[in-house]
C-alpha cells in the first residue's frame, strides 16, 4: 500500500479538489468586490442628494437596488444551486443598472461633477466596477478550469470513482435586457 501513495500523488487525484477550491476562492473575491461597491453606494447617494434632491426617483432606485443586493443572504451552497446563483446575479445586475442611471443623471449637474467628494467617490466606484469585472473574469476562468477538469482524462476517472459529489459550477450569465446600454433622456 505504501508504494501506491507516491503514484497517486502524480496521477491527478488532487486536481479536482484543488481546482474546486480555486473556483471557490475566485467566487469569494467576486463577493468581496460586490461588498466594496455596496459600501461605497451610500456615500455616493448622499453626495448626489446634496446637489440633485429633485432626482429622487433615480436616487431611490439606487438605494432600493443596493438594499435588495445586500439583503440577499448567500448560503454556502450557492454555487451548487443554479436558482440561488441566478437570483444573486440578477440582484447585482439590477444594482449595476441603477448605478448607470445615477451616473447619467449626474451629467446634468456641472457643480456636482466638479465637487471633489463626488469625484473621489465616482473614481472609487469606477475602480470598484473594474475590480468586479476582473474578479468575475477570474471566477469564470477558475470555473472553466474546474469544469473542464471534471470532464477530461484522467480526472474524469477520479470524479467517477472518488469525487462522485463533484458537480460543475455555474458561470455568470447576462440577462438579455441587460445587454442593452441604458437609455439616457435629459428632457
Amino acid at each position: 500500500m505504501a508504494f501506491v501513495l507516491p503514484l497517486l500523488s502524480a496521477c491527478g487525484y488532487n486536481t479536482i479538489p484543488t481546482q474546486e477550491e480555486k473556483a471557490k476562492a475566485a467566487w469569494s473575491e467576486v463577493l468581496n468586490q460586490y461588498q466594496r461597491r455596496a459600501d461605497l453606494i451610500p456615500n455616493l447617494v448622499e453626495t448626489v442628494k446634496g446637489y440633485a434632491s429633485h432626482e429622487k426617483e433615480t436616487l431611490d432606485a439606487v438605494v432600493e437596488a443596493r438594499a435588495k443586493a445586500t439583503q440577499m443572504t448567500l448560503p454556502p451552497d450557492v454555487l451548487n444551486d443554479p436558482a440561488k446563483f441566478k437570483a444573486f446575479q440578477d440582484s447585482q445586475a439590477n444594482l449595476t443598472s441603477a448605478l448607470s442611471r445615477l451616473l447619467a443623471v449626474v451629467e446634468n449637474y456641472p457643480e456636482l461633477k466638479a465637487n471633489q467628494n463626488f469625484l473621489a467617490l465616482q473614481a472609487q466606484l469606477e475602480g470598484t466596477e473594474n475590480r468586479i469585472a476582473v474578479a468575475r473574469r477570474d471566477y469564470i476562468e477558475a470555473v472553466r478550469v474546474y469544469n473542464t477538469t471534471l470532464r477530461t482524462f484522467p480526472s474524469i476517472l477520479w470524479a467517477k470513482l472518488w469525487f462522485t459529489d463533484a458537480q460543475p459550477l455555474p458561470n455568470f450569465t447576462v440577462p438579455e435586457d441587460k445587454l442593452q446600454a441604458p437609455k439616457v433622456n435629459f428632457n
